[in-house]
């Protein structure tokens, strides 16, 4: 067979996949209508991991690399997210590290919504703006992000799902300059902490702004070699930037933790873990008595946090993340019985494990 009657059979393969997927997606497409009409979130990790797994032994069944496949694959699910209506709001501008959780747990072919504030965030899905919400609660290095964590206690909003993102930064400025040209570097305050030991030798002028992608967006639109961004490198390729010097952050243990808010929670996918906030009575004991309602039941707490109540000074709220779905059973005894010693208990949300 000659060259070109091979070309020929694998573009009748092309047309016959791309009908397929075709295919596929609108079938996704009638199935994000019934979750829709039935209060059901899109998001099911349970699923997908089920529907990855299977293409992984499909792919073996026909010796080609499973790898490859769930790579294709997610590309393909990603899709049909996109198509149910897997709009995703975030704090900042396209090239921000919460952009970028937001495809990391969704796929790349969703629908993002930049908002000015972790408010506007909450805000959009709250409204129906939105489907979905992507904030930061955690840095590794830095500690929580406590706006946020306030906004949960005030907001009827579910945690459906949670994701990890390596945080890199880059240094970032137009072509022309180099580490010798730069006088100013424009950064969020805490990417400008996080890259203290590169900065230093830098010794150049540090300019706070809202966060890293606006960063980068600011220093394009000034046009000079003296000024840098700290941003992502993504950020950098939207922009048509240069990246100076990459990894300049002072810890590579640097990770940020994304909860991702909805409407509802997620169903149980067997690796769960359910986040919460309560208050105790004011005596001697009452936190440790609330701790033993999981201990004794052999429930794994994998963080605890206070924040002040803000209603009446040295008054504080706890959150807790434990292993675990609010309705498996020892989950729910164990939240009964805290209920019933508590001020107050808040579920937060239910969600898949971070992988």
């Amino acid at each position: 067979m000659s060259l070109e009657e091979l070309r020929k059979k694998i573009d009748e393969i092309d047309a016959r996949i791309v009908a397929l997927i075709g295919e596929r997606i609108r079938l996704a497409e009638s199935i994000g209508r019934e979750k829709n009409a039935q209060g059901k979130l899109i998001v099911d990790a349970g699923r997908e991991r089920l529907v990855l797994d299977h293409i992984r032994s499909l792919a073996r069944g026909q010796n080609l690399n499973a790898d490859d496949f769930e790579t294709i694959y997610k590309q393909v699910i990603a899709a049909s997210k996109r198509v149910q209506g897997a709009e995703v709001a975030f704090q900042g501008e396209s090239g921000a590290y919460a952009e970028e959780a937001a495809f990391q747990f969704f796929g790349s072919a969703i629908q993002v919504r930049p908002c000015d504030s972790l408010e506007s965030v909450f805000k959009a899905v709250e409204t129906g703006e939105a489907r979905f919400g992507v904030v930061p609660v955690e840095n590794s290095l830095e500690g929580i992000i406590s706006r946020v964590y306030d906004l949960m206690l005030e907001s009827k909003l579910r945690v459906c799902g949670e994701t990890e993102l390596r945080v890199s930064h880059c240094l970032i400025s137009v072509s022309e300059a180099s580490l010798d040209t730069i006088k100013r570097v424009y950064s969020h305050p805490q990417a400008l902490a996080q890259s203290r030991k590169f900065l230093k030798h830098l010794n150049a002028e540090l300019v706070p702004t809202d966060n890293t992608a606006t960063s980068v967006r600011l220093v394009k639109e000034k046009g000079s070699p003296q000024n840098a961004a700290i941003g992502s490198a993504r950020a950098a390729e939207i922009h048509g930037m240069k990246i100076i010097a990459r990894e300049i952050e002072d810890n590579p243990n640097n990770f940020t933790r994304f909860f991702i808010l909805s409407q509802q929670d997620a169903p149980k996918s067997g690796n769960d873990k359910t986040s919460i906030v309560f208050s105790t009575k004011d005596r001697p004991g009452a936190l440790q008595e609330a701790l033993k309602v999981f201990a004794s039941r052999n429930i794994n707490l994998t963080k605890l946090e206070s924040r002040p109540t803000r209603q009446k000074p040295w008054e504080y709220n706890f959150y807790l993340d434990f292993s675990g779905h609010r309705e498996d059973t020892l989950t729910r005894e164990a939240l009964q019985e805290l209920e019933a010693s508590s001020i107050f208990v808040k579920v937060l949300g239910s969600y898949p494990r971070a992988r």
